[in-house]
């Protein structure tokens, strides 16, 4: 599978590579097609893998005792998703992580990352970024619920990820804001009539 969009995102936003950790990256990342609703990490699975979406969404969440799923992240192409938690501790996850849509993925496995980051600093600076960047996206989520509307945090997650909005449905959206589908529905009317 071609690597490209995965060397794009490095080169737009982080330090561009140079032609010998090009080749490295190349040795280790593996490509794959995720049909939808198929798992790349099921609960109780330790995460062994950092995954790039080339194409497609998929979702990671948590199912609590009473069965009821809470949406942590969405991720479409040029993003990353991951359990941190799992993937580093190597512990077992207690996350799903499920496509959304018929999707293609780039994974590079814990031991192949480690060797880059151990011989191509680049990879150890670029990633330190990628999960630098998920930790204010996630301490921003957290300050944005424990202060925010229902209301303010929908219009904000529209601002945030206007590309998605199409692509999921309300019963996900409604999950990952933490209220159900009917209030998502009366906080959409609500908007609407203003």
């Amino acid at each position: 599978m071609n690597i490209s969009p995965l060397l794009n995102d490095f080169s737009r936003q982080y330090w561009p590579l140079e032609e010998k950790a090009v080749g490295a990256l190349k040795e280790r990342v593996i490509g794959k097609r995720v049909k939808k609703r198929e798992y790349i990490l099921q609960k109780g699975v330790m995460c062994n893998h950092f995954t790039f979406v080339v194409e497609g969404c998929f979702k990671m969440y948590k199912i609590d005792d009473k069965g009821k799923e809470h949406n942590l992240q969405f991720a479409i192409e040029n993003s990353w998703i991951v359990d941190y938690g799992s993937f580093y501790s190597e512990k077992p996850s207690q996350l799903f992580i499920e496509a959304l849509e018929h999707s293609e993925i780039l994974q590079i496995a814990r031991n192949d990352l480690f060797y880059l980051y151990d011989h191509f600093s680049v990879f150890d600076r670029n990633l330190r970024i990628i999960i630098e960047d998920a930790f204010i996206e996630q301490q921003q989520r957290v300050l944005q619920n424990i202060s925010s509307t229902a209301e303010e945090r929908y219009l904000d997650f529209l601002k945030r990820y206007p590309d998605l909005f199409n692509r999921i449905s309300n019963v996900q959206i409604a999950s990952y804001l933490g209220v159900t589908p009917e209030f998502l529905s009366a906080i959409r009317k609500k908007i609407a009539l203003k």
